[in-house]
């Protein structure tokens, strides 16, 4: 079989495609993320187990148009105008952690016993975060609009732009490759760089709108043309002596400002995920697995402190600035892992000859451990809070200003008739009805900017999570109704269930009222009913249910205008 598969390179792409199919689907049944998976594929088809890959110079084609797509897709998200909007939270929050896992990070290298230079690569290498799964975890959850999934997405950005910064130093360290290691050489590069950061900024100012709006005309057109310049601008990094990442991400930054930037991410996500593939076998055949197993113990105690020295990092940050300590644990949550730049940014340090493929294993090895084991902290991070909530305390100022609201609710607590929990179009719209049935109406929301537009609009609404057992217990007591209309999750009911932490809350708390909440799946009804919901609506059967009554409402109108 080994004969064959290397007989010829199409059945080695097919042979390695075929084992990532197969370990996707182990992964998605770990319910892991693809990177974990694509790592695994590496480690699997390098020389160390399968030595499926004999096309070396194809693979490595493949991996680098995969890391200029990434990084093109990250200079995408790098719009000129970001750092005025990220606010002060996210700032402070994502340099403070990035400076202070750094710091701690390079200590326990030394203490481990790895060079200054080698112990400053791991170090930077750890405090990057995953955006890529941060995100998609978060959307699965409905947590992106979430108090502590702003946050976390705005230090995430944070941490975008130390990757750009990190890329840029280490390129120019790459300067020393030249055959010219002299000062001419350091001032050619210079020049070269600056010369293309001149043209990019040029082509900012004038050509991207108009070029890309004729381009984008065509889908197909527009999809090879972003390909194609993020190629371009690579290979002229890579020829003017800097690196073809900083050369990719210099093509994303030069569309930022476009307002294509959007689409052009949404077609180019699949194409870089599996050209993604191809840079993880790529590291795979240059890992030993014997050197991972010499990297077990320093990978470990490495993991451990990315796995909650990170947390407790953005725990302290967030405290300090007045968030409550649960806002700080479920974003701290989310820093719990390190990401593929990790493994990028030590791959571009071998190439200089700085590091070693031992360093490469070690970081491998912790992103193996902390992204795998991360994923399911994020998934359960309620349940881990209600269990460690009394441990976490002393992560939450006395007041914590930025998040004062369960005193409003207290003092109004038998003004309202009904209190309508969730402001997204189904919630927002009740709301409306209801008050035109001139009954007093609460909206609640974890998303502060609706509480500030409802507020705006001159009606009552207050910023609050219902999967917070403790925001729960201040609810309204007075309301004859209490309405659930947040968003689903497709995994039916669960112990994390919002609707299941609203019902339970009230009910500890003698509530005597109605409770109101959605489903989406009939299959729901029987339990949420027995664990004490009087009523269970159906958005979509009602809305559907509306509009039939309102086409035959119509029609009737209709034949009575005509028969009279």
């Amino acid at each position: 079989m080994e004969a064959i598969i290397h007989s010829s390179p199409f059945y080695e792409l097919a042979a390695l495609l075929a084992l990532a199919a197969l370990i996707g689907i182990i992964g998605q049944w770990l319910r892991q993320p693809m990177v974990v998976c694509f790592i695994a594929v590496g480690i699997i088809a390098g020389p160390s187990v399968l030595d499926l890959v004999q096309s070396h110079e194809n693979i490595e084609i493949l991996a680098e148009l995969g890391i200029a797509v990434l990084l093109f897709l990250v200079g995408l998200k790098l719009d000129v105008k970001l750092i005025k909007t990220l606010g002060i939270v996210s700032l402070a929050t994502g340099l403070g952690q990035v400076a202070f896992t750094a710091l701690i990070g390079f200590g326990l290298s030394l203490l481990l016993g790895l060079s200054p230079l080698s112990s400053l690569y791991v170090a930077v290498a750890l405090t990057f975060s995953s955006t890529i799964i941060i995100v998609k975890l978060l959307s699965d959850k409905r947590e992106v609009d979430s108090l502590h999934g702003k946050v976390a997405i705005g230090f995430l950005i944070v941490q975008d732009l130390a990757v750009v910064l990190a890329m840029v130093v280490l390129s120019s360290m790459g300067i020393g490759e030249s055959e010219d290691t002299g000062v001419t050489a350091v001032l050619q590069v210079l020049f070269n760089a600056a010369v293309m950061l001149g043209l990019v900024l040029l082509f900012i100012r004038y050509i991207a709108e108009p070029l890309v709006s004729r381009v984008a005309k065509s889908s197909e057109l527009l999809v090879t043309f972003t390909i194609a310049w993020a190629g371009l601008l690579a290979a002229l990094g890579h020829y003017f002596g800097f690196s073809m990442e900083l050369g990719g991400l210099l093509a994303g930054v030069a569309l930022a400002s476009t307002p294509f930037r959007e689409s052009i991410v949404a077609r180019l996500a699949p194409l870089r995920d599996f050209l993604l593939l191809f840079f993880f076998i790529a590291l795979g055949t240059q890992l030993d697995l014997s050197l991972l197993g010499q990297q077990f113990w320093p990978a470990m105690v490495l993991s451990l402190f990315v796995l909650v020295g990170n947390p407790l990092i953005v725990m302290i940050i967030m405290g300090i600035m007045g968030f409550r300590r649960r806002t700080g644990f479920l974003a701290g949550l989310t820093v719990a892992q390190i990401s593929e730049f990790s493994l990028i940014f030590v791959a571009m340090g071998i190439t200089i000859g700085h590091v070693g493929k031992s360093e490469l294993g070690l970081v491998t090895l912790v992103g193996l451990i902390t992204i795998a084991l991360s994923v399911y902290m994020i998934t359960y991070s309620h349940r881990l809070y209600s269990w460690l909530e009394p441990l976490l305390g002393i992560f939450e100022r006395k007041i914590p200003y930025r998040e004062q609201q369960a005193p409003d609710i207290e003092l109004a607590a038998d003004f309202y008739d009904v209190v309508v929990v969730g402001l997204g179009r189904y919630g927002r719209n009740m709301t409306h009805y209801l008050k035109q049935k001139e009954l007093k109406v609460l909206a609640v929301d974890f998303d502060p900017e609706r509480v500030k537009e409802l507020k705006r609009q001159g009606q009552h609404a207050i910023y609050g999570d219902v999967s917070d057992a403790e925001f729960v217990s201040h609810m309204p007591l007075g309301a004859a109704w209490v309405i659930g209309a947040m968003p689903q999750h497709d995994i039916g009911v669960t112990h994390e269930d919002p609707r299941i932490t609203l019902i339970q809350g009230l009910k500890e708390r003698g509530y005597t009222g109605k409770v109101a909440v959605p489903a989406n799946n009939f299959d729901d009804v029987k339990d949420l009913h027995k664990r004490g919901a009087d009523l269970v609506l159906f958005p979509f059967k009602d809305a559907a249910e509306q509009a039939v009554n309102s086409i035959i409402e119509f029609e009737q109108i209709k034949k009575d205008k005509n028969s009279g």
